[in-house]
């Protein structure tokens, strides 16, 4: 398993010694899985942390309509989870899958709390990183709720620029909250930088 993409995602933020990496390197699990399928299902109790080492998954919710609702993109070298059922313990609201072959690394819950325990350093790691996560959710809120659907996808663009070329307009268009319909139409009808 290639722990290199991970340990550089942390060592951004932390400095860890040889014996916290190969203690944190203890506790990772790596999976394999095919384009479309599932990482997570909607109403499953999840306890795992995934990062991305290589592909794309993508975390979604699906409505009483049947609509998809995409939340978030986790290219390579991005973070995923259904944290709600990570931290409570509670059915999983969201849906994870494969929008490509895809390569991840996951933590479950008790090494990734006996690892924040044992190293006070991965824990401010933790910190840190999940405080840019709640500041992205809080802008992506604002942005959904204040831009107009270009400038919503201006910033889908700047946000995901390796991804705006292969995802289908379908799930461009989900993330953006119009329909693909109108997504096609806007990038007809307009010359979006």
């Amino acid at each position: 398993m290639d722990t290199s993409l991970l340990l550089s995602n942390i060592a951004k933020y932390v400095s860890l010694s040889a014996d916290e990496v190969d203690r944190l390197t203890d506790a990772l699990h790596f999976k394999k899985v095919r384009r479309k399928q599932f990482v997570l299902e909607q109403s499953e109790v999840d306890n795992r942390i995934f990062f991305v080492t290589a592909g794309c998954l993508r975390s979604y919710a699906i409505d009483s309509n049947g609509t998809e609702h995409i939340l978030q993109f986790a290219p390579s070298g991005w973070w995923i989870a259904d944290m709600l059922s990570f931290v409570k313990g509670s059915p999983a609201r969201l849906s994870i899958d494969a929008i490509e072959d895809s390569e991840y690394i996951y933590f479950n819950k008790p090494d990734f709390e006996g690892l924040n325990s044992a190293i006070p350093k991965f824990e401010r790691f933790n910190r840190l990183i999940g405080q840019n996560a709640i500041a992205s959710y809080q802008h992506r809120q604002i942005d959904n709720i204040t831009l107009n659907a270009s400038e919503r996808y201006s910033t889908f663009c700047k946000l995901y620029p390796s991804l705006i070329k292969t995802l289908p307009q379908k799930q461009v268009a989900s993330y953006i909250g119009v329909t693909p319909e109108f997504l096609s139409k806007m990038l007809n009808n307009t010359i979006i930088k």
